[in-house]
């Protein structure tokens, strides 16, 4: 491997990397055009631990589906089965888990407070950014015309960085999703889910930044079902 080798460059080649990149807290989404190598020394990793980790993870899950290769079509149906749609069922959810934990635990110091506002207002903002790209900038890329699309993936990728400064903020409500000694059941359970969410979110951000959109902005027939 390169040393210029970039975290999405890696997600993209071995899509089990984005798994163990989440493992290690890498941002290979909106983060992922920086070398992992300069990732490492910023962070005090061991760059040969985590390329052995990815070689470990695909010999045992598989190789996994490389969206590269595959036909764009089949990339924006992808997305939207297993992201979208997921999102819109799983984020309901959470807000109410949330809001059951707030309740039940809120003479607690450790309580989450505020999390279930918040996750409202991830919804809020996800539904809109979904809609966006169903209505809008996933018809034009399958109309054939992606190089028309540069201002709306813009605004993606912009809305993409709140996405993830939302993960963030979840994280510093629910001290790293790291549930307290007097955790119920539920709160356990919440934690697990946003740590999921987190994991599946980074992975729909980093097939639209770092796969998706390149691809359409740098062929004029991109919804060609040749590539």
């Amino acid at each position: 491997m390169k040393s210029t080798t970039t975290l999405a460059d890696l997600a993209t080649a071995h899509p089990s990397a984005s798994r163990v990149f989440h493992r290690y807290g890498l941002d290979f989404c909106c983060g992922g055009r920086r070398p992992l190598a300069d990732v490492c020394h910023e962070r005090g990793l061991d760059q040969a631990a985590i390329l052995d980790a990815i070689d470990r993870e695909s010999a045992t899950e598989g190789a996994g589906q490389r969206w590269d290769e595959a036909p764009i079509p089949d990339l924006v149906a992808f997305i939207v089965s297993r992201y979208h749609e997921r999102l819109r069922e799983e984020l309901p959810q959470l807000i109410a888990l949330a809001s059951k934990v707030e309740t039940k635990h809120a003479e607690k110091a450790s309580c989450p407070r505020g999390l279930g506002q918040h996750l409202t207002n991830v919804h809020e903002n996800v539904l809109m950014h979904l809609s966006k790209e169903e209505k809008v900038l996933f018809p034009l890329i399958l109309d054939g015309v992606g190089r028309m699309a540069a201002g709306p993936i813009r605004v993606m990728e912009q809305e993409h960085d709140d996405h993830r400064e939302g993960l963030l903020r979840t994280r510093v409500l629910t001290d790293d999703l790291t549930p307290p000694g007097e955790a119920c059941t539920s709160w356990r359970a919440l934690y697990l889910r946003l740590d999921a969410l987190e994991a599946d979110l980074m992975e729909h951000i980093h097939l639209e930044n770092n796969v998706l959109f390149p691809r359409v902005l740098g062929d004029p027939h991109s919804a060609d079902s040749s590539r």
